[in-house]
């Protein structure tokens, strides 16, 4: 005969808590826990944060720079024709924007430099990858892209001038030769850095091959890659000056280079320091507006970033 007896699972509410329920209560507060933690707080930073934060820093700093170097004009520390003061700079400044020249120097040197490495980004990305996939590959000219990047930018330019004569395809021959070595090391340091897990996983879903590569390695080796594609700039910009500084052509217009080249010919240190304070502000600037807001991407994407 069936019993008639029927219990309740539900507690009530004057019955004291058992065993099983208090572990229950556990488990549901932690993973309330692990909620709050994986819920990542978004805000809209106020404009004032930012200013203070980011915007007066730099400032200061250049002020700072400015305020040393005046002084150290007035205590004259040196003859004048070694340091211009900041007054002379500026009328540098002032005169080649007269001419309408400072605009064109800026961007002869730039137009050629993001040229040159997009060049080196479409041939160095997929070496980098064939080296770091591919162990034959890897054994044989793996050294030869480290020592590539440790030689000096400077040591190609004669050599492209004779291979190529005074054109811009010798300036972007430089700058490849300097800039694909770093771009490939650094998406070679970043597959390198991918744990095993990913890759088994990916080949656990179907993800091989060119597949895999674009799915799989790719996004788990973006952070390397990204500090090689910054360092590959550097190495674009600082081989395109060395280049600009050697070879200097009529037919080659004046870059940032050939500006600071004119300023020792003349022994015009105002146009030496111009050109260097240019070349200068072009790389920070690039850093700021391309590679700075690519890392914090990178990083907010994988949860390093809580805010910017």
């Amino acid at each position: 005969m069936a019993s008639t007896d029927t219990t309740s699972d539900r507690r009530r509410p004057d019955e004291p808590a058992g065993p099983a329920d208090v572990k229950t209560d556990d488990l549901a507060g932690l993973e309330a826990g692990l909620d709050a933690l994986d819920a990542v707080p978004v805000r809209r930073t106020p404009v004032r944060e930012v200013l203070v934060k980011k915007v007066f820093p730099p400032f200061l700093a250049i002020a700072l720079v400015l305020t040393i170097w005046q002084i150290l004009i007035w205590l004259e520390v040196t003859d004048a024709y070694r340091l211009p003061s900041p007054s002379q700079v500026w009328g540098e400044v002032s005169d080649a924007w007269a001419r309408g020249t400072l605009l064109d120097y800026v961007w002869t040197s730039v137009s050629r430099g993001l040229l040159g490495f997009l060049f080196a980004l479409a041939l160095g990305t997929p070496l980098g990858m064939l080296v770091a996939r591919v162990k034959f590959i890897r054994s044989a000219i793996g050294p030869i892209l480290s020592g590539l990047q440790s030689l000096p930018s400077v040591a190609w330019v004669p050599a492209a001038v004779l291979w190529l004569g005074l054109n811009d395809s010798m300036m972007f021959a430089v700058i490849l030769l300097g800039a694909v070595p770093s771009i490939a090391n650094g998406l070679v340091s970043g597959v390198d850095q991918i744990p095993p897990l990913y890759l088994r996983a990916g080949k656990t879903m179907g993800a091989q091959g060119i597949r895999g590569t674009w799915h799989i390695v790719l996004p788990a080796a973006l952070p390397g890659y990204v500090g090689g594609l910054k360092q590959g700039w550097a190495f674009s910009w600082r081989s395109l000056m060395a280049a600009e500084i050697i070879a200097s052509s009529p037919d080659l217009g004046v870059g940032l280079g050939q500006l600071l080249e004119y300023g020792r010919e003349t022994s015009s240190m105002s146009m030496v320091f111009l050109a260097i304070l240019l070349i200068l502000t072009v790389g920070i600037a690039i850093d700021l507006l391309i590679f700075s807001p690519l890392e914090r991407w990178v990083l907010r994407t994988r949860g390093l970033l809580v805010k910017s």
